[in-house]
């Protein structure tokens, strides 16, 4: 395999580690500055340009964006993707992910558990919002702070109403995050690569500060993680379309509180704390999965007029439940299941004899008018029960 790792710190202890790895493996391997990168536009085909000179041909690549050259380094790996070149992390895995507010939105509506949190921008809807999770004391964070940095705790209200001001008068953009009093300043990272947790650590700050990280002077044990915990970590990393994450969760009374999915995790801290070659065991990933590049499944698909992608939900007393694939239908009509969705398993490719039941998801492909009508209307918020008007009962 002829691998490439993006990344402007070649010395670094993850990209020296990963690099290695891959040699140790037969592999060819070579570190690429993220930012010497062109992206060639002008011919045929996609393609890029690597120091003014056309790129040479490689099987994979692992990249290692830093938050400050988001925008052009997730355009490289996008790049990348057309050409049809497998990366373990997408582009839109890598933009989602360093988003704070993104990757909360996404997460949420999978039924991932967190902290609660809130998003406002105006003054008048601060104190609300800090009702809304909670209470004070609560946690603020920048959207693009790493390690540690932008992520301040308000006792009450007052300094949370006058830091919040503050970092939006310089126009920053903050969430409001309920504060977990349990996790006591400890958090979990857990290393996914692939379908599995590969190594688990966990972080506790130093003396009175609440923030864990490493670079803020936390110490680190290795710990082993119960079947709840991996499962979360591993389908966090997934939802956000990463194969290869640090997974950050905060230990909740009633189970694991998702913090963060770091799509550039630091190997340092947890091969030392597991003494486990957690490089080599992204690498092995790669070299099994380079035969199967990310493709933009909705791109692909939709090219054909009339046809393109949707979810049907089968809702309490449809037609479908108690039936068979075979038996909805959905095949005479030119609709074919990709995945089916029950709580929270994924079953990929399902049997002609999978019996359907309420409340599962299909995402199918097929004629656009032949699905329209499966399609459920937009889900409404369900009103409120009013109080008892004074007049309720008329003359």
């Amino acid at each position: 395999m002829k691998l490439a790792i993006l990344s402007r710190s070649p010395g670094a202890y993850s990209t020296h580690r990963l690099k290695t790895a891959a040699l140790e493996r037969g592999h060819e391997c070579r570190v690429l500055n993220t930012l010497r990168f062109a992206i060639d536009l002008a011919g045929g085909e996609p393609d890029l340009q690597f120091r003014g000179r056309q790129l040479s041909d490689y099987d994979a690549i692992l990249p290692r964006i830093g938050a400050s050259i988001t925008y052009f380094g997730t355009a490289v790996v996008r790049q990348f993707e057309q050409m049809d070149v497998y990366t373990p992390n997408t582009s839109n895995g890598i933009a989602n992910s360093r988003d704070k507010l993104r990757a909360t939105q996404i997460l949420s509506r999978h039924d991932i558990g967190m902290p609660a949190t809130s998003f406002v921008r105006d003054k008048a809807d601060v104190l609300p919002a800090i009702e809304l999770v909670g209470g004070a004391p609560v946690v603020i964070k920048l959207l693009e702070g790493t390690q540690g940095i932008g992520v301040i705790l308000a006792p009450d209200k007052k300094v949370a109403e006058a830091i919040i001001e503050t970092l939006q008068s310089t126009r920053q953009n903050v969430l409001i995050q309920q504060f977990i009093a349990e996790s006591k300043g400890r958090d979990i990272r857990a290393l996914v690569v692939g379908d599995r947790v590969v190594g688990a650590m966990r972080r506790t700050a130093q003396g009175d500060e609440f923030r864990s990280n490493v670079h803020r002077g936390g110490s680190v044990e290795a710990v082993e993680l119960s079947p709840e915990y991996e499962r979360t970590a591993v389908r966090a990393a997934q939802i956000m379309g990463l194969r290869v994450a640090g997974v950050d969760m905060l230990e909740g009374n009633e189970g694991p509180l998702v913090m963060e999915v770091n799509s550039s995790p630091g190997l340092e801290g947890i091969e030392r704390a597991t003494e486990l070659d957690i490089a080599g065991a992204i690498v092995d990933h790669i070299a099994n999965q380079v035969a199967f590049p990310e493709l933009d499944v909705r791109q692909r698909l939709t090219v054909s007029t009339g046809y393109g992608v949707a979810e049907i939900h089968i809702p309490e007393g449809s037609a479908f439940a108690g039936k068979t694939i075979n038996e909805s239908g959905l095949r005479d009509r030119d609709i074919s299941v990709l995945t089916l969705h029950r709580d929270n398993t994924v079953i990929p490719n399902p049997k002609g004899s999978r019996v359907l039941e309420a409340n599962d998801r299909l995402l199918c492909f097929g004629r656009l008018e032949e699905m329209r009508d499966l399609i459920p209307a937009r889900r409404k918020r369900r009103a409120k029960v009013r109080k008892l008007p004074d007049d309720a009962l008329q003359d």
